[in-house]
């Protein structure tokens, strides 16, 4: 067997190993982040498509919820109880509730709305409601006065108290 050693190799030769190298390496970058890129397109466009919640500001908030600028009493102007979710993007438990509500959302879709507010963002609203920690979740009844609960909480305990206030049945 013959070893080659890099003085028996030309210049010319060492340049085109070279580029075929550096074209590979090129072509398999692209082809993996064009797939990345498809994959995290693809998910947002899923979520996108199968997410039941709403981002509210407070414009939306006072059509959808209650216009704490015209009545001084509660008023809720929905046509379904609801959840909303005062949370921050910086929030570690504010994350880990998000996707419990992403599937309540889903399970309950046509029986309550989800709405989420970036307390960041919005901060007239969290100042309306007194909202001095994250998460702070507020379940709205379509009658009746709505109850704050203030941390992350698990999903049994969501759907207990979606089922006792919002929907006020009992299993």
């Amino acid at each position: 067997m013959q070893v080659l050693q890099l003085k028996d190799i030309n210049k010319e030769t060492m340049k085109k190993v070279n580029l075929l190298i550096i074209f590979i390496f090129i072509m398999f970058s692209c082809g993996n982040n064009a797939t990345e890129n498809n994959n995290e397109n693809n998910k947002e466009n899923n979520n996108k498509k199968t997410s039941n919640m709403e981002h509210l500001t407070s414009k939306s908030f006072k059509e959808k919820v209650f216009n704490y600028e015209i009545n001084k009493e509660w008023k809720y102007e929905g046509e379904l109880p609801c959840i909303i979710d005062f949370y921050a993007d910086w929030c570690g438990p504010c994350k880990m509730v998000a996707p419990v509500l992403e599937e309540l959302s889903k399970e309950y879709d046509g029986k309550i709305n989800i709405y989420k507010v970036d307390t960041e963002k919005e901060q007239e609203l969290a100042a309306v409601f007194g909202i001095r920690s994250i998460p702070s979740i507020l379940f709205i009844p379509k009658e009746g006065q709505p109850q704050m609960f203030a941390g992350a909480m698990p999903k049994q305990s969501f759907i207990q108290a979606i089922n006792d206030v919002l929907l006020k049945t009992n299993k």
